[in-house]
């Protein structure tokens, strides 16, 4: 390893990978792993020692400790993956086109609430517009017009009450 970590030494690379390879694999299969899945591990531990070489230290642990470590660590990210739900399939492309008859109800309710609107008082309509039409919190109406939160939230209660009727 400590070639391997020192001069980059294939042939130690090697060495090591004939040793442990199967010992990883066996190990990970005796952890519930199937037989590809944990060759599959297997080759991403030794990937892994290849690359990350450098970190090993040997007055911290030894080579076998590192490395069933590593593979150890590899097991719990497929455990972890494997329990994570599949998201759903999401639709691909344009959503299909409305039929005629629900365009025309749905505009015909529009011009009803357009209307609707249109008869309210005006300073509840005025509401109406910055909150739903203006996207504005009733706190930051409130601060715009001056008026209390309090009233704010009354005439929009009301307005909407009055909007609920209307579209009965």
């Amino acid at each position: 390893m400590v070639r391997v970590r020192d001069n980059r030494d294939k042939v130690a690379f090697a060495a090591l990978f004939t040793h442990f390879a199967p010992r990883i694999k066996g190990y990970l299969i005796k952890s519930g792993a199937d037989a590809t899945t944990a060759e599959e591990c297997a080759q991403d531990v030794m990937t892994t020692l290849w690359r990350k070489a450098e970190q090993f230290d040997p007055t911290r642990a030894s080579v076998a400790t590192w490395i069933f470590t590593i593979a150890r660590n590899r097991r719990i990210d497929m455990l972890r993956r494997d329990r994570r739900p599949e998201p759903e399939d999401l639709p691909w492309g344009p959503e299909p086109e409305p039929e005629q008859i629900h365009v025309l109800e749905m505009q015909q309710e529009a011009a009803r609430l357009a209307q609707a609107v249109a008869t309210l008082p005006p300073n509840q309509r005025s509401l109406i517009e910055q909150a739903y039409f203006g996207d504005l919190t009733q706190a930051q109406i409130a601060k715009e017009t001056g008026l209390p939160l309090g009233t704010i939230k009354s005439r929009l209660r009301l307005a909407l009450d009055r909007l609920r009727h209307a579209m009965k």
